[in-house]
């Protein structure tokens, strides 16, 4: 029985995964024609192709925090981060691949440069037991910088 269990949670994770993909194919040409229209960076599609992806668990993890269950929030917020991640790319790089479509994953030297700074700043965050707001504020300020900068280059 868990063998048939797991066989039918893959098959799952694969339709929800594939509608996924497909909601963002069908969205981005909307995206992308008003980005063009405020004279924003295509970039910005991704971000907020990512946004609309990550939305559902992140409003979870945002009332976990509300309700004072830190571990709840860090859990549901990682966890749809790396699923996003771990899944939603290589996903989108087989559809790519089968296509026939162009796919740059690549990221400008700013943005690598922000990414080593939020891997150091959650590694001493998450390191020493307990958080403070301050350390939040810290990872905010870390994203308001990479918006702006992807938004404004």
């Amino acid at each position: 029985m868990p063998r048939a269990k797991a066989i039918a949670a893959s098959g799952m994770l694969l339709v929800a995964l594939v509608a996924v993909v497909l909601l963002a194919k069908l969205l981005s040409p909307v995206i992308e024609s008003g980005v063009r229209a405020i004279g924003a960076p295509q970039a910005l599609v991704g971000i907020i192709i990512a946004a609309l992806v990550l939305a559902p668990e992140g409003f979870a993890a945002y009332r976990a925090a509300r309700a004072d269950r830190v571990q709840t929030s860090l859990n549901l917020a990682i966890g749809s981060a790396l699923a996003a991640i771990g899944l939603t790319i290589p996903a989108v790089a087989g559809v790519a691949l089968v296509f026939g479509l162009d796919l740059e994953l690549g990221l400008s030297m700013r943005s690598i440069v922000l990414l080593a700074l939020t891997l150091l700043v959650a590694t001493l965050t998450l390191s020493g037991g307990r958080t403070t707001i301050v350390q939040g504020i810290v990872h905010l300020v870390i994203f308001a910088t990479y918006l702006f900068t992807t938004i404004v280059p």
